[in-house]
């Protein structure tokens, strides 16, 4: 039997890419080093972003889509707001310092023109409207000489409070506070992940090889996406995507390969021996997770939206990268370590984690589930069901620049120019598009529709909106302010008026004109509605994808039954605390943040796939321990009890790893961030402890042979049932037993320890 595993492990890609590692390892990382140093290179060439024209989807979409193409998009205005700091409103320094800033502004390169001062309604503030030269899509890029000048004008002026802010100046700031994030993102996950390893392994080598080789996939991984974004570009998310997926993924793959090399190790096989061993278990189920994870992101392309395509792109990439290294790179390092892995040992940490031993904690956590199946499952399913219960009311909506941290100079500046110029603030996009014959009737219509929009609260009063025409007719532009933040109920409703109501009564009656209201509210409500009508087919072929996964690795319609069943609990127990959070007020002094009353559109189905694609790893690895122990003929009942005992461990310190990498996101700046740190955070968590730890025992308990249907359990040739060895307790010196690489065992035999 020894003689045919060996035979058996031989044959499989994992093993032979590792016996290659292993004994060329100088040549491997070499390699390795290269491809990393090659992507990162290639990050010189930058990423480039999307525009609002890319992302946009439905009638604001086309509103943004017809503007670009008729060369319409409006130049970039910056306002300058001069108000008193404090005290009584100086009208005339005011007025100097307006004209200090019309002088100097108009003397840069980067500016087009500047307006003369306009007062606001309470004479309280004056307001410079400085427009950009350039393309308005990198006007961010150009701003930097403008907020010069602005500064050089608030040191001559120290009694008056000058502020500016516009899309340009804004954009700027939100930039700015990403690169911030994703610093302290990767400052704090580092040393975070280095202690957890320390940890698991206690050994200060073993815990840094997998940082290390997570660092070096997402540095690769980003040098991809650079390419990639050439032709894909980048809405903004993608690399903050990479570095949470990348480290998340990056750790736990190589902890499970490692983990089981020194497990052998320390039974006695030799180092090329122990890696080959480690090859064949736990590097088949990193390819298998790897898989699912692709495999599932991969669903996203169904969406046909810019933003799911590229954080599905950019997650792929990095998942595919880890699975690499760890395959190739990996084995090497640990040829070359030899026993250099276990050093230096830290005492205390050592003692506990370093060394294999039978498990005790998790064998008595699941002797009242396994005793009290029944009880069990109803209890734990009731109380994530319970969980689950929030997300009825999720509501969707786009991150909009009131969703943004007022620490943003420009944002804070920004709610004060809307506070004196409310006009200045949200505005809708109303875009005509008809025969140039038909211009006068359109403009006339406009007027229209002007003077009854001013008719409703939902609008800013004493509106001009100054009409723009493309040079062929054919295109007729006017913008309509609301008063009402982007984020509100109201402005919502003020889009549904013109849509509904408004348009159809006044540019509507022009024959063969076409109107499509864009701006950021229109924008925030078409997202949605794509995202709920593409919702059901993106999960349907996540869960398609998911079921023929798991027959095919198990050969059970019920393995993959069960699979989707408590992957649906977790993901829906997950939906239901992000709602019950960020849909509330109560936990913003908490983490920082300011409610708007929804979830952002993108997160809930991204959260979805990415939850199915990472629980893969711990169920197929979990199940297939459970199945390689009833393989030794003992009873549904211990074969669950030995499987997760033995696997309990290293789930756990998986599952920590995860939880505190997503859990640092949730810490940062941009709502969109915490919102899907904190969600997978609490995913993983809920997996890891509660889905496998008592849902999926209980559930297997009750199924008992069943599990397998419509297979049958094959028990391995060895010696009788009672007398079967488990494959932990192998003695040191003698090889890997043959149930390690039959069926379901041969998935993650590796992951058996902790």
């Amino acid at each position: 039997m020894l003689r045919e595993a060996a035979v058996l492990r031989k044959r499989q890609v994992t093993v032979r890419i590792a016996r290659w590692s292993a004994k060329r390892p100088w040549t491997a990382i070499g390699l390795w080093t290269l491809f990393v140093a090659v992507c990162l290179g290639a990050m010189s060439m930058g990423f480039t972003l999307a525009t609002p024209t890319e992302i946009g989807q439905g009638e604001s979409g086309r509103a943004a889509q017809t503007l670009d193409d008729k060369s319409m998009v409006p130049a970039t205005v910056e306002n300058i707001l001069i108000s008193a700091d404090g005290g009584t409103f100086d009208r005339a320094a005011a007025t100097r310092a307006a004209t200090a800033v019309r002088d100097r502004a108009r003397g840069l390169a980067e500016v087009e023109s500047v307006g003369e001062a306009v007062p606001a309604r309470d004479g309280a503030s004056l307001l410079v409207p400085v427009t950009l030269s350039g393309d308005p899509v990198t006007a961010d890029q150009r701003i930097q000489p403008v907020l010069g000048v602005v500064e050089e004008v608030r040191a001559d002026f120290p009694a008056l409070r000058i502020d500016q802010a516009g899309a340009a100046s804004i954009q700027a700031g939100i930039n700015d506070q990403l690169g911030a994030d994703f610093v302290k993102a990767e400052v704090l996950s580092i040393p975070v992940t280095l202690i957890i390893m320390m940890v698991a392994f206690g050994a200060i080598i073993a815990a840094g090889v997998p940082v290390l080789l997570a660092l070096t996939s997402v540095g690769a991984a980003m040098g991809l996406w650079a390419i990639c974004s050439q032709v894909m570009p980048d809405p903004g998310q993608v690399p903050n995507m990479i570095l949470l997926m990348g480290m998340a993924v990056g750790v736990d793959y190589s902890l499970f390969y490692l983990k089981r090399a020194r497990q052998e190790r320390a039974r006695g096989a030799g180092p090329i021996d122990a890696i080959e061993i480690a090859a064949a278990t736990s590097g088949h189920s990193v390819v298998v997770s790897g898989l699912a994870v692709i495999v599932s992101m991969a669903a996203l392309y169904l969406s046909n939206d810019l933003i799911f395509s590229s954080l599905a792109t950019g997650s792929i990439l990095v998942v595919a990268v880890a699975v690499v290294g760890s395959l190739t790179v990996l084995p090497a390092l640990l040829a070359k370590l030899g026993r250099w892995i276990d050093k230096p040992r830290v005492p205390i940490l050592w003692r506990i984690n370093g060394r294999n031993s039978e498990p005790r904690l998790w064998p008595a956590l699941l002797r009242p589930v396994l005793r009290h199946p029944a009880i069990t499952l109803v209890l734990s399913v009731a109380a994530l069901l319970a969980m689950a219960f929030p997300a009825l009311d999720l509501q969707l909506k786009s991150a909009d620049i009131d969703d943004y941290p007022r620490s943003i100079p420009a944002l804070s500046a920004y709610d004060r120019v809307t506070e004196a110029f409310p006009a200045k603030g949200t505005s809708h996009e109303v875009v005509v598009t008809a025969e140039a014959g038909d211009a006068s009737a359109v403009e006339a219509a406009l007027v229209r529709l002007t003077d009854r929009a001013q008719t409703s609260d939902l609008f800013a009063p004493e509106q001009d909106p100054q009409p723009r025409t493309s040079a062929d007719g054919t295109v007729h532009v006017i913008n309509l302010a609301t008063p009402y933040p982007a984020n509100t109920a109201e402005a919502e409703r003020s889009v549904r008026l013109l849509r509904d109501e408004l348009i159809p009564a006044t540019v509507g009656q022009v024959g063969g004109a076409r109107t499509d209201v864009g701006g950021e509210v229109a924008n925030s409500i078409d997202y949605s509605a794509n995202v709920a009508a593409k919702l059901p087919w993106v999960v349907g072929l996540v869960l398609l994808l998911t079921f023929i996964v798991m027959i095919v690795s198990f050969r059970s319609v019920v393995v993959g039954l069960v699979a989707l069943l408590v992957n649906l609990l977790s993901a829906a127990a997950a939906f239901g605390l992000l709602v019950a959070i960020f849909q509330n007020e109560w936990a913003e002094g908490i983490l920082d943040f300011r409610s708007n009353g929804a979830i952002v559109s993108w997160i809930p189905l991204f959260l979805f796939v990415v939850l199915f694609g990472l629980s893969m790893d711990y169920h197929v690895f979990v199940v297939s321990s459970i199945k390689e122990a009833a393989q030794t003929g003992v009873s549904i009942r211990q074969a669950v009890s030995e499987g997760i005992s033995r696997s309990a461990g290293i789930v756990t310190s998986a599952a920590i790893v995860m939880v505190s990498v997503f859990a640092i996101f949730a810490t940062l700046s941009l709502i969109e961030f915490k919102q899907l740190g904190l969600g997978l955070a609490l995913a993983v968590l809920l997996d890891a402890l509660v889905i496998r730890g008592i849902v999926l025992p209980a559930l297997m308990t009750l199924l008992g042979r069943g599990n397998w249907w419509p297979g049958k359990l094959p028990v391995a040739p060895s010696a009788p049932p009672d007398r079967r060895r488990r494959p932990d307790a192998l003695p040191a010196g003698r090889g890997v037993k043959s149930s390690h690489l039959t069926d379901g065992g041969a998935h993650d035999a590796g992951h058996h320890g902790g």
